[in-house]
């Protein structure tokens, strides 16, 4: 391992700098920042750039999607090539990704996902890189867990200021269009990562382990084929159709390099992902618990931010307070969640903070869109919040506990892949469903309605009614809400719609969360582990 001259040595090995600890809250904060900018401007975006429905679900996953696929691997290359080093160009690449989304032109979708796929490399490269510094000078469990967790809370205090910043932000007019002003969060995104740049530059320490550690490149590109692939599916299916060849064709090479990355996984030494965890049944169970758990929050997550700020319109400012509520529990139950895991079975409290998220999900689901106050949602927001904070602390404890000690950090490794691909479906299969159902809802009523589809084809005959805007209405379900009536004739068809398909959403989210709970509950927290259990498990990817 390498240091700089400025660390001290305890016991013979290096010790973490307040340099080097700043610098690396700082840059996954503003990885977190970067992660959460979406969710309160999508409405703005989807007004401004005219996006389809699909493309506006891109903008979120644009992001996430190499968050999923790169983290672990650039675990290992800080480990390889110096940590100091990557933790500036994750920095930096975030800087890129946010000038390019501020410089998005008018109609420019492509521009801003570009913005927003660099910006996720940037981040990929940070959350992994920040916690490995931080490892590397600690050398007792109380100093760990104490610089753990001011990192955790910084990823808390990023989701929970990030839809603040955008909304405040988003108030800029920009060329005289309110809509256009959602730019300036991603300027914002770019100006935080520079400080943070310049910040591990003058302050921290760097460090690596090479030792052991090489990259596997194959077990990597057919990982990252094989998840892209399937989630481009599954984003695509609701605007191209499921029977589309593209579609279909997304499907299957997922399937095959999925396959390929299994046979890869077997025969490299040192594999991406250890598959021998799957045969440990406990392990196997928190997976799948993971996986649907992480899916519901950040689907919900989703599915808040389209029916607060693209159907009900909200302002960015407003569709921030519904964040706030989703987050806040977070900064509550801080200090709490750690103490639970203490005190009770984590399987337990997994089951119980799954339980909660599901039923706020079902509570929200009853609610229509046509209920346009902010307070109907709050209590079911404050339940989730709650539920995710409860059950994200107790994740990687059931998994690293599953599992003999020898082989803890494999599983928390793994566990944190499996957390950020539960993420990263959440928006692709709430956006495919719901947009698909809005789709078949509008179609069957214009079809069944010969006034309706009268005043439609006079729109679209009409010499007077600007191309954007029949661009616009006629691009989906969220882009003919966009546009008001008049001289929109499918406004309120779109409205009605949407609030019932997104309603779906949320139906689906809590679903999901109860079978997570159910597994847990029932697999988890009635067994006796046979493992020691660790009191400072790795903290959780905050997100809102």
């Amino acid at each position: 391992m390498t240091t700089s001259a400025a660390s001290e040595p305890h016991g013979g090995l290096p010790r973490l700098t307040s340099g080097t600890l700043l610098a690396s809250v700082f840059a996954c904060f503003v990885a977190q920042i970067g992660l959460s900018i979406p969710a309160v401007i999508n409405g703005y975006i989807n007004k401004d750039l005219g996006t389809t429905s699909t493309q506006l679900t891109w903008v979120s996953d644009a992001f996430l999607v190499p968050v999923t696929l790169f983290e672990l691997t650039f675990g290992v290359v800080g480990d390889l090539f110096g940590r100091k080093r990557l933790l500036t160009t994750g920095a930096g690449l975030v800087v890129v990704g946010g000038l390019i989304a501020f410089l998005t032109p008018s109609g420019g979708v492509g521009v801003l996902l570009t913005g927003q796929v660099i910006a996720g490399v940037g981040a990929a490269a940070i959350f992994p890189t920040s916690v490995a510094m931080i490892a590397a000078g600690t050398h007792t469990v109380r100093e760990r867990a104490h610089s753990i967790s001011i990192w955790a809370a910084a990823l808390t205090a990023g989701g929970f200021m990030s839809p603040v910043i955008g909304g405040v932000l988003a108030r800029i007019h920009h060329s005289g269009s309110p809509e256009a002003s959602w730019r300036y969060a991603f300027l914002a995104m770019a100006i935080l990562a520079a400080l943070s740049l310049a910040t591990t530059l003058a302050l921290a320490q760097n460090s690596s382990a090479p030792q052991g550690r090489s990259l596997d490149w194959p077990g990597q590109i057919t990982i990252a084929v094989a998840l892209f692939a399937l989630l481009y599916a599954v984003i695509q299916g609701a605007e191209d159709g499921w029977a589309s060849l593209t579609v279909i064709g997304g499907f299957v090479i997922a399937v095959v390099f999925l396959v390929l990355f299994v046979l890869v996984e077997q025969r490299v030494d040192k594999p991406l992902l250890q598959l021998d965890l799957f045969a440990n049944r406990m392990f196997t169970i928190s997976a799948v618990v993971t996986v649907l758990g992480m899916f519901a929050y950040l689907g919900t997550a989703y599915d808040t931010s389209i029916r607060l700020s693209a159907i009900q319109e909200y302002t960015p400012l407003k569709t921030s307070i519904g964040f706030v509520l989703l987050n806040i529990m977070g900064v509550i139950l801080f200090p709490v969640s750690s103490r639970m895991l203490q005190r009770f079975n984590p399987g337990w409290v997994l089951a119980g903070g799954m339980a909660l998220i599901g039923i706020g999900d079902l509570v929200l689901a009853a609610i229509p869109a046509t209920n346009l106050s902010i307070a109907a949602v709050a209590v079911p927001l404050l339940v989730i919040g709650a539920g995710f904070k409860t059950a994200v602390t107790a994740i990687t404890v059931v998994a690293v506990n599953s599992v003999p000690t020898q082989k803890a950090g494999m599983a928390s490794g793994a566990t944190s892949m499996l957390r950020d691909f539960g993420l990263t479906l959440g928006p692709a299969i709430i956006g495919a469903i719901a947009l698909t159902n809005a789709a078949d809802a509008i179609a069957s009523k214009v079809s069944s309605s010969p006034s309706l589809g009268s005043a439609l084809q006079q729109f679209n005959a009409s010499s007077k009614v600007p191309p954007p805007v029949k661009g616009a209405v006629n691009s989906g379900p969220l882009g003919a809400n966009a546009i008001p009536n008049p001289p929109n004739p499918l406004k309120d068809t779109a409205f009605h719609a949407l609030s019932h398909a997104y309603s779906i959403g949320y139906l689906v989210c809590g679903i999901a969360a109860l079978v997570a709970a159910a597994i847990a509950a029932v697999m988890i927290g009635g067994r006796q582990h046979e493992h020691a259990f660790v009191a400072a498990p790795e903290p959780e990817l905050v997100v809102d």
